[in-house]
């Protein structure tokens, strides 16, 4: 992907470059990422100085932040200070004095708060506003008492308290505050040095955030660091944000990028963890789900998709990228509910579609982290399967297929229609697949081609160290006429 196609990079820019002419924001910058890092961006219109942003141009990332609360907190975990169902009041004394909903809710616990699962209603607008109170006025907070849309621990409902109370913990567990201790363990090691959590410290020009108002953009101020900065107090550039969003993404790879929060942990945080109903995101066109600190949505297409938007006063931001192909996209605006989402979401889908063809059966196959064992096994059964086909023997049968693929259809009734299927469609069976696609490491589809279509062949091996094949699957896929 290091190589992005010219024609590519516009198509992508374009879907940028068209949201300042139309007046969204004021401006708008891009950068997609693989592996190795950013490998293209982009930006349009004014971001106040009379010049364009670009990668380095400094942006409120707003939401995005979470999953650097979450990452911290791990780290945290990882060295025995926290654990993760403990209950909050353990760190923050001051919610004993919550009434919780019911008898016998639980007190939420640290998991409950990173999966947005506490109970507590969705906090937007008054959130986006209490970023600079101290610890003292979260604590008068929680002590006047709170509403509770559920039951602690049984449904998702989007929460900047619950993740302002998991600032508070980190702080409580790490003794230092919330900001030093996430720039300590998870932005310094990283080299992120343009991600900080006040303007002033900021390397390059910080933009401002406007809202729309008489027909111009107003100017909002910019707020500091306080007892909500876990919830989205960071700024950040195109280019850092796609530093992390790599490094998230390489703990699926065989060879994950260390850091002080280890792959393992890293792929937590991309786990679907809490169902989002339909409800809650009612312009999404996946199954989606909640993580760590992260969203994790599901595409028929292009697998699990990692994402997180942001949204302040004045600012829009969101990051997204597949887990399988460790692509991505971020994006930033600087306007109160630009929803620069719905534009990342479209470019990524363009990066992503641009290296899967659309005719079936040419997905790579990509082993997952720590299955190569798997993937070698599935390798060999599939050379075994062919010599199988090529020259049908009940005695191999027998050596590299569970006895259920005899006993759901009996070999005899096996050879017969993988005959017909050949000759249906001129099938070669000593010839090198056209095509391969893989759903898990333990699964295979291949095509061979034929003199008027192809044949499918697919295979899915039993959970056994031996290899051995439990699903069989032959089938004509004759050419349309």
């Amino acid at each position: 992907m290091s190589d992005i196609a010219t024609d590519l990079v516009a198509e992508v820019d374009a879907v940028f470059r068209s949201r300042v002419e139309r007046g969204v924001a004021p401006s708008s910058v891009w950068g997609v990422f693989d592996r190795t890092g950013l490998v293209a961006s982009g930006g349009h219109g004014d971001r106040g100085d009379g010049s364009a942003p670009d990668a380095d141009s400094v942006y409120r990332i707003a939401s995005c932040t979470k999953s650097v609360t979450a990452a911290t907190l791990l780290a945290l975990v990882a060295d025995g200070r926290v654990r993760l169902d403990d209950p909050v009041t353990a760190y923050v004394p001051a919610f004993a004095d919550v009434a919780l909903p019911s008898a016998d809710s639980p007190v939420p616990t640290l998991r409950m708060l990173l999966t947005m699962a506490a109970g507590f209603p969705t906090d937007d607008p008054w959130a986006d506003r209490q970023e600079s109170i101290t610890d003292a006025d979260l604590d008068h907070v929680l002590r006047s008492g709170l509403l509770f849309d559920s039951v602690p621990g049984t449904r998702f409902a989007y929460s900047n308290l619950g993740y302002a109370l998991l600032g508070r913990v980190i702080a409580v567990a790490a003794g230092a505050p919330y900001t030093r201790v996430a720039t300590d363990t998870v932005l310094r090691p990283l080299g992120l040095h343009d991600t900080v959590f006040r303007a002033a410290d900021a390397r390059g020009f910080v933009v401002t955030g406007v809202r729309p108002h008489g027909g111009a953009w107003e100017p909002l101020p910019l707020t500091g660091p306080g007892a909500f900065s876990p919830i989205g107090g960071l700024f950040s550039t195109v280019t850092d944000l796609a530093r992390w969003g790599s490094h998230l993404a390489s703990a699926f790879t065989g060879a994950p990028e260390p850091g002080r929060v280890s792959p393992a942990d890293r792929r937590l945080m991309q786990q679907a963890m809490r169902v989002v109903p339909p409800a809650v995101v009612p312009t999404s066109r996946r199954a989606t789900a909640y993580g760590f600190g992260l969203f994790v949505e599901q595409d028929p297409r292009f697998g699990e998709l990692v994402s997180h938007s942001g949204g302040y006063p004045g600012f829009s931001a969101h990051m997204r990228w597949s887990v399988r192909d460790g692509l991505g996209v971020v994006a930033f605006e600087n306007a109160t509910q630009a929803k620069v989402s719905v534009a990342a979401d479209t470019a990524l889908d363009l990066v992503l579609a641009s290296g899967v063809p659309e005719r079936d059966g040419d997905l790579p196959v990509q082993p997952a982290p720590g299955t190569g064992r798997t993937a070698d096994a599935t390798r060999a059964a599939q050379g075994a399967v062919s010599r199988l086909l090529a020259d049908w023997d009940d005695d191999l049968a027998d050596a590299i297929c569970t006895p259920n693929v005899a006993m759901d259809v009996p070999y005899e009734r096996r050879r017969r229609a993988v005959a017909e299927a050949v000759a249906a469609v001129g099938a070669d069976l000593t010839a090198a697949p056209v095509g391969e696609q893989s759903s898990a490491p333990s699964h295979l589809r291949w095509w061979l081609p034929g003199t008027t279509g192809r044949l499918r062949v697919e295979i899915r091996l039993a959970p056994l160290a031996a290899g051995l094949v439990q699903t069989l699957i032959v089938a004509a896929e004759p050419s349309e006429r």
